[in-house]
């Protein structure tokens, strides 16, 4: 079977999913998600102190799921540790089987629930990308030989729908300098203006899965208008929540999320899809499958 990178490679269109850790000691619930998507994803992310919640560390759950059967992506934010630790967390990674590392500068503290929390930045997402290019090369950041070098694929992300886009565009192709060779885009609505962004793209030789995200309700699509930058929901989807009342609302939610998968896939849009089913990580093989891809 391809692992995540050998499929994302081949021109497949692949598909990714998200586990988010627990606060808490009590996975059951988590690990159980994990196995309904054994066999139907590419690979799954799992996420570091998302929002700057505290959380269980991503890595102990990569290893949990790479022993499931998955291919996880590591999510390694700058804000928690400094370079020494960085470091020393993507070689433990690696040995520990981990083969994927998605580099991230981190939500600040501000966002989460730890406010008085110091954040420490020491690098951020592109030197990040470097750092995991310099171990791939046997290198550590201080330029000191390695006993035995890395072999991971480093991605990042980006904002499509960011506005003004410019400096998305150039710290985008900062990112692809420094190493990305796949990007997990920001959440995307707006499917022409992503079509735009994906013209500007495809002048690099880069792998893009566009960021799927599961709209609950109408207010969840107006709380990420209002509070999230670089997402815009449309207003005509906004009406197709409400349309749908209170009790429907997910349903149509899900059937969004998969129309916009089939129109991405259909018209070769992108390489693939990274779907975010955040606390209903059950709905994803539903979406899957309303979008054809089951």
């Amino acid at each position: 079977m391809k692992n995540f990178r050998e499929v994302l490679e081949s021109g497949e269109f692949t598909i990714t999913a998200e586990c988010g850790p627990p606060k808490g000691t009590d996975i059951k619930e988590m690990l159980e998600h994990a196995r309904h998507l054994l066999g139907k994803i590419h690979g799954i992310n799992v996420t570091d102190n998302q929002s700057a919640v505290m959380r269980i560390a991503s890595l102990p759950v990569c290893r949990l799921l790479h022993e499931m059967g998955h291919d996880p992506i590591l999510q390694m934010t700058c804000r928690d540790r400094n370079r020494l630790a960085l470091q020393s967390d993507l070689l433990g990674a690696y040995i520990l089987g981990i083969r994927n590392v998605l580099c991230m500068t981190g939500d600040h503290v501000s966002a989460g629930d730890h406010k008085s929390a110091k954040t420490v930045y020491d690098i951020e997402s592109v030197q990040l990308l470097r750092v995991v290019d310099g171990l791939n090369h046997g290198k550590d950041m201080a330029g000191n030989d390695l006993k035995g070098p890395t072999k991971l694929f480093p991605g990042a992300v980006v904002t499509p729908e960011s506005n003004p886009i410019e400096p998305q565009l150039i710290k985008f192709e900062k990112k692809i300098k420094a190493g990305a060779r796949f990007f997990q885009t920001q959440a995307i609505y707006d499917i022409p203006k992503f079509r735009k962004f994906m013209k500007v793209a495809r002048n690099f030789d880069v792998k893009i899965l566009a960021g799927i995200l599961l709209l609950k309700n109408a207010g969840m699509a107006n709380y990420l208008n209002k509070f999230v930058p670089g997402i815009t929901v449309p207003e005509s989807l906004i009406e197709e929540l409400k349309a749908a009342g209170k009790e429907e609302a997910l349903d149509k939610g899900i059937d969004i999320a998969a129309r916009q998968i089939r129109e991405l896939k259909d018209d070769k849009v992108c390489d693939g899809v990274h779907i975010m089913a955040i606390g209903l990580e059950n709905k994803v093989p539903i979406i899957m499958e309303k979008a054809g891809l089951l």
